[in-house]
């Protein structure tokens, strides 16, 4: 008979694989800031490895504007709090939430945690949001007179001289417009999600490359940095097309604004991210990584917190729709999507992550 009391485990998790299962980063300092341990979550997060960072003071490797702060790094017994503070990591600036605590039984021996504000703390509250039903109701109902209208503009077209023919093709062509841009606000009322199966990952972005290189001008130069290693992803393969297309598409154009163009796709492993699925009510790991650059100008920053909303747009003759449906594709398959603004490279980001296909899936 066993000796382990019923409902018990053989060998609990230690402090350390408790520490590597988090999803926030986590630093330990020693009195003279310098870091003696970090998370994989806190390698991810500033793109350095946990041999890097040992032995250097944080304060040598990040960057920090805030006084505030700074002075909470200079006082050992500091308890602090920082939100939405910038953190210069190299090239890179990273708005995370800080925090700064003080181990009582090792004097001046402190915890750092830092998260993404960017994106992660809104991402549950725009999970919270009901679909459009609205919109899509409508929808259907702007449908069917408008497709009477161009079988009138069809009718007229063939009673015509060539004169007016110019009028009965500019109906049809913004009759087509209209009923374009009504099928993507369908696809954003839906409540129901597309099935998931287990996705080849470059698969797909090559064909959403291909479909969007088609117009595209021949000064833009595409980079690509893929993982081979990656094993498949848990997604819609349809889905995760439209997606693909729809960041390409918008990175293309932001580009294609300045006198050398880029746009670059990258794919990578990233192991700390863990994202709270509120529908499911577990959290699920999301450890693949597609990245989608460009060296554009940027959004405005004052539409930087809301371009994932419906009808919010920063072209002058933007839907808003783009950008929207993304965020409900990549939702709906249990996945992330997220943006973020280099001023000092001067890129743009917008990174989507995705849950991991099991080998019983991938089977």
């Amino acid at each position: 008979m066993s000796d382990t009391a019923p409902g018990s485990h053989s060998k609990a998790p230690g402090a350390r694989d408790q520490i590597g299962g988090l999803s926030f980063a986590l630093l330990l300092l020693a009195p003279d800031l310098s870091v003696v341990e970090a998370n994989p979550a806190a390698e991810d997060l500033l793109g350095i490895s946990a041999a890097r960072l040992a032995d250097r003071r944080l304060l040598d490797i990040v960057s920090i504007d805030d006084a505030r702060t700074l002075e909470g790094f200079g006082d050992p017994e500091a308890q602090l709090v920082a939100r939405a503070l910038d953190l210069g990591v190299g090239e890179r600036v990273l708005r995370v939430n800080l925090t700064i605590s003080p181990l009582g039984t090792h004097p001046g021996w402190r915890i750092v945690t830092l998260s993404d504000a960017a994106q992660g703390e809104r991402f549950e509250e725009q999970a919270r949001r009901p679909a459009l039903r609205g919109p899509a109701v409508l929808a259907h109902e702007i449908k069917n007179p408008l497709s009477a209208i161009r079988g009138a503009a069809q009718l007229l077209a063939k009673k015509s001289d060539e004169s007016e023919l110019n009028l009965t093709s500019l109906i049809a062509d913004e009759v087509d417009r209209i009923a374009a841009l009504v099928d993507r606000m369908q696809r954003l009322g839906r409540e129901q999600s597309e099935p998931v199966a287990p996705v080849n990952l470059h698969h797909t972005v090559r064909r959403a490359l291909d479909t969007v290189r088609l117009t595209s001008p021949e000064t833009l130069t595409w980079r690509e940095e893929f993982d081979p290693s990656l094993p498949p992803v848990l997604a819609n393969e349809g889905a995760l097309a439209q997606v693909l297309v729809n960041l390409l598409s918008n990175a293309r154009d932001a580009a294609s604004e300045i006198d050398v163009p880029e746009v670059m796709v990258r794919t990578r492993f990233v192991s700390g991210l863990v994202m709270n699925v509120i529908r499911l009510g577990r959290p699920v790991r999301l450890p693949i990584e597609v990245q989608v650059s460009d060296n554009g100008a940027g959004l405005d920053p004052a539409l930087a917190d809301h371009i994932f909303e419906p009808f919010v747009s920063s072209k002058a003759n933007g839907q808003g729709l783009g950008l929207a449906l993304v965020q409900k594709l990549v939702r709906d398959m249990d996945g992330r999507v997220s943006h973020e603004r280099d001023e000092r490279a001067g890129w743009t980001h917008f990174r989507v992550h995705l849950p991991m296909a099991t080998r019983e899936e991938a089977a």
